[in-house]
């Protein structure tokens, strides 16, 4: 009777070692895949800033404290990622529709759009078009790369740029454009090519 009282402890022994040993490697498995997961986190993983939401042919508009709208966002294809608060677009246009002001449209190949500092990056075959108006001239540049403060209305970039206003054409690096105002500051040096007063043949001047 005793040997048989013992074979079944040590059966119930066996079987206990063997449950403990089981959640000692799922705690373990557990732990080691948070581990993994929280590393990935500290290290910027790829898998850690996935987009949230994901939106095709999107439009949205930004509105003024009175309601009026101050610009327009569309484009092809919009991707939110969450952690960084960031959006991927691609083929994005930026329409500015400030009550008062020159309407001006800027496009691109893609983009980024910064939430927290209302700032658009604009990259690749960059098109900026602005009609002309009763007080300004046309306005059309192109550049690779164009950074947009749509709440102030300022459009500027370190790119080499071509420009034409009105007449006259510009080349310069660097461009910092006021739609509020209408003024623009060119960059580096350049070259300003506008045709003189009664005459079909263009002039030429250096930009500082």
């Amino acid at each position: 009777m005793a040997t048989y009282v013992n074979k079944r402890t040590a059966h119930r022994w066996r079987t206990l070692g063997l449950m403990l040993t089981a959640v000692f490697f799922a705690f373990g498995s557990f732990w080691l895949l948070q581990a993994i997961q929280s590393g990935d986190q500290a290290a910027g993983g790829p898998g850690l800033n996935e987009p949230d939401y994901i939106v095709e042919n999107f439009s949205f508009v930004r509105m003024t404290e009175t309601g009026s709208p101050r610009y327009v966002m569309s484009g092809a294809r919009l991707e939110h990622h969450p952690v960084t608060d960031v959006s991927e677009v691609t083929r994005p246009v930026v329409e500015s529709m400030a009550p008062g002001r020159p309407r001006m449209t800027m496009q691109a190949e893609r983009g980024q759009v910064f939430h927290g500092e209302n700032r658009v990056e604009l990259m690749g075959k960059v098109d900026i078009v602005r009609p002309a108006t009763p007080t300004s001239e046309a306005l059309h540049a192109r550049t690779d790369a164009l950074t947009v403060l749509a709440d102030d209305e300022i459009v500027k970039t370190t790119r080499p740029v071509r420009m034409t206003l009105g007449a006259s054409s510009v080349e310069g690096v660097g461009l910092v454009a006021e739609n509020p105002t209408q003024k623009m500051h060119l960059g580096g040096r350049g070259r300003i090519v506008y045709p003189p007063r009664g005459s079909a043949v263009p002039r030429t001047a250096p930009t500082p």
